[in-house]
């Protein structure tokens, strides 16, 4: 089974100072040898943080820091079967009166379609998934 990282790691990880091939290998050393992913929503969301960067410095580091995560992992779209999924789950939990950020939503529905798991700090809002593997990196 492979592995979608959520943006929660790669936050934390940057802010830290780590590298991308940093983040791959504790990764993989916590998970074992694993494919590793990123759906095309975190993209967003880190290309968002590189807009609020609060320096030029910051910016440029953000930056160079996403572009070498696009170099090294496979970046897997919102695709028809997935969006699908995600408002299957998305209807059953809101039937329910449970809320799942939409950004997770679609990440966790990503990991689901591909048969993959979540590596997230942001357990709480991945383990609402049913039948989502939640990985705690």
């Amino acid at each position: 089974m492979g592995l979608i990282l959520d943006t929660s790691i790669l936050v934390t990880a940057e802010r830290r100072g780590s590298s991308v091939p940093e983040i791959l290998a504790q990764v993989r050393q916590a998970c074992g040898e694993t494919e590793i992913g990123l759906s095309v929503v975190t993209i967003v969301e880190l290309t968002h943080g590189v807009q609020r960067a609060k320096t030029e410095a910051q910016r440029q580091r953000r930056e160079a820091f996403v572009g070498e995560l696009l170099a090294a992992v496979v970046v897997y779209p919102v695709t028809a079967e997935v969006a699908h999924r995600a408002g299957v789950v998305s209807g059953q939990k809101a039937g329910r009166g449970n809320y799942i950020p939409f950004e997770d939503l679609l990440i966790g529905a990503t990991a689901l379609q591909l048969g993959f798991g979540v590596a997230t700090e942001n357990v709480r809002h991945f383990q609402a998934i049913p039948g989502l593997t939640v990985r705690q990196i």
